[in-house]
């Protein structure tokens, strides 16, 4: 039981934490935190917080638990603005894309008190923003990844894990240097890739054409290309030698198929996309 929980940054990700606890009756009081007056006054209408405040120092003076889930880009200077205000009891947690930039923070500004801090990752993302994408079960047989630090404590590591498996979310451990590989690739990748793609469609003459007549293949593999573009600037730089690789992979992938075309090698692309598409309708069995 948590009297007070601080979220700072009250969207789809720290608002969905926060409605999940408050159903299973784990938190007190839920205080958000923001820049936007506007969104934090819809996060106490929709009930997803209790109280607002947009002072961070204010907020955690008295926090048992506090959740970072800004974008990655923000957290130095709210790790910076609420290290001096944080009780000694109080456990430090994110909701990062990246993790080895957010620990690196952790010992920039919470150096003495890594044993309360665990960097996680809860893998339920969406193109939508703000409080009002905030809902109850977002995290229900989701994962969320765990990246302790070599100091984080066993209570600490036990209390957030109970927290998130209070929210009917699957836990999986892992180092942060081999979550920021593992995210760059399923994760980032694809995010990146949607942007280039739409950006490539709106820089030809009959751009609006391609859209007016576009359908179910473009709006599946452009979705994402709807996401914050803040937030996923701030993840490509934070992930910025784990992206270049897997792109510069990507583009050997593409000069090959060029080549496969220009020589109209059926044979070739068959076998391209056949294993593209066994192992893709193998994963969405799973």
């Amino acid at each position: 039981m948590l009297s007070k929980l601080v979220v700072i940054g009250v969207g789809l990700i720290g608002g969905s934490f926060a409605l999940d606890l408050k159903r299973a009756g784990l938190v007190g009081q839920v205080v958000g935190v923001g820049r936007s007056p506007e969104n934090l006054a819809r996060a106490v209408q929709l009930k997803v917080i209790d109280m607002a405040e947009q002072d961070a120092a204010t907020a955690v003076r008295d926090a048992d638990l506090v959740l970072l889930a800004t974008p990655v880009g923000q957290m130095d200077a709210v790790l910076a603005r609420i290290a001096p205000a944080l009780p000694r009891h109080a456990l430090v947690t994110d909701a990062g894309s990246t993790k080895r930039d957010v620990a690196a923070l952790y010992r920039k500004h919470l150096g003495d008190s890594l044993d309360r801090c665990l960097p996680a990752h809860p893998i339920a993302g969406s193109d939508l923003s703000g409080a009002a994408a905030a809902r109850y079960g977002l995290y229900e047989g989701r994962k969320v990844v765990l990246c302790p630090l070599p100091e984080t404590s066993a209570d600490t590591l036990a209390k957030v894990s109970a927290l998130w498996q209070a929210c009917s979310a699957h836990l999986v451990v892992l180092d942060a240097a081999e979550h920021d590989a593992v995210f760059a690739a399923v994760s980032h990748m694809p995010h990146l890739l949607a942007f280039a793609y739409m950006n490539t469609v709106l820089n030809r003459p009959d751009a609006a054409t391609c859209l007016a007549l576009a359908a179910s293949g473009f709006r599946d593999f452009s979705r994402i290309a709807g996401s914050h573009p803040e937030m996923w600037r701030d993840i490509a730089l934070a992930n910025r030698d784990g992206l270049l690789e897997d792109l510069r992979a990507y583009r050997a992938e593409l000069d090959s198929l060029i080549t496969q075309l220009q020589h109209a090698d059926a044979e070739g692309m068959t076998a391209k996309f056949e294993r593209a598409s066994k192992a893709r309708s193998a994963w969405g069995k799973g």
